[in-house]
């Protein structure tokens, strides 16, 4: 079962992050992915270009579908044109990529460093013409195409304003869902009650959220994200927790499995964060039930 598939059959969904390699060697990659094969939906690959360091995202994708796995490939609109685009998407389907999650700039965590500060939200209209292009089975520029190429297409948003969101932020993810979008991935979740009051806020849309959650490490790290990403974003309660456990895996698994538990009753899904520990994802998929 695909990722869209899991979305039309009302299934919970559960994705996870996982870094590229920097090399060719993707031996530690398909180590860990295959402990939780059967308990994912779907693996999303970031676009990695860091001060020069490069990987190949689309590459890593590939070897996801050789192995079984449906990939779902992160990229950001805000540096590509239309035909930037095009040409990474035409590249991502030859290598059998049929999931695309996009954002205006891509944004990523590595352990406990933040490389680039996030831009929720998708140039919607340039990302929609080339994606409906191509699926009509010819480019931006009207030529025709070998093959028609389709996406599913999950678009980025900010869920950290509670009730309190925008009118401009509903009028952007009103013309997402006009344009295609068939899912939307938020901001990191701590805090249940006020995405409680997100998602009665959009719920109008009937297009499914899933909830991106972070497997927090230490307290450290629940304070990097509040400095660079949003103030406060990460409660003092759940830094405290991390702050005074002696067993910091222990405490990142009890807070992993309280967010679940209450996000289980309010959206669609969950996309993980490991932050360097796709390793031990099954111990948290174990401990939460998924």
């Amino acid at each position: 079962m695909d990722l869209k598939e899991s979305f039309i059959k009302n299934r919970f969904v559960i994705t996870s992050e996982i870094q590229p390699p920097l090399d060719e060697d993707f031996r530690e990659l398909i180590e860990n992915i295959e402990k939780i094969r059967g308990r994912l939906d779907a693996v999303t690959v970031p676009e990695f270009d860091i001060e020069g360091v490069v990987a190949d995202s689309i590459g890593t994708c590939g070897i996801l579908r050789e192995n079984k796995f449906d990939p779902i490939l992160q990229t950001g609109t805000r540096e590509k044109n239309r035909l930037d685009l095009q040409s990474f998407l035409v590249k991502a389907f030859e290598k059998g990529v049929k999931n695309i999650l996009a954002f205006t700039e891509d944004y990523r965590i590595t352990g406990d460093s933040l490389q680039e500060i996030m831009f929720f939200h998708v140039d919607s209209g340039k990302l929609f013409s080339v994606v409906d292009s191509l699926k009509g089975g010819h480019d931006v520029a009207g030529k025709d195409l070998k093959k028609s190429a389709e996406f599913f297409v999950g678009s980025g948003i900010d869920s950290a304003c509670g009730r309190n969101v925008p009118d401009l932020e509903l009028k952007e993810m009103e013309e997402m869902v006009r344009l295609g979008t068939g899912y939307f991935l938020t901001t990191p979740v701590f805090d249940l009650d006020e995405f409680q009051k997100f998602m009665k806020r959009v719920e109008p849309f009937k297009v499914p959220v899933i909830a991106e959650v972070i497997l927090l490490k230490s307290a450290n790290t629940g304070h990097f994200i509040n400095r660079y990403l949003k103030k406060g974003l990460v409660p003092g309660r759940i830094i405290q927790k991390l702050a005074k456990a002696p067993d910091k895996e222990k405490a990142s698994i009890e807070i992993f499995t309280d967010i679940i538990k209450g996000l289980k009753d309010i959206c669609h899904g969950v996309h993980l964060i490991p932050l360097g520990w796709e390793g031990k994802i099954p111990r948290f998929l174990d401990a939460a039930k998924l």
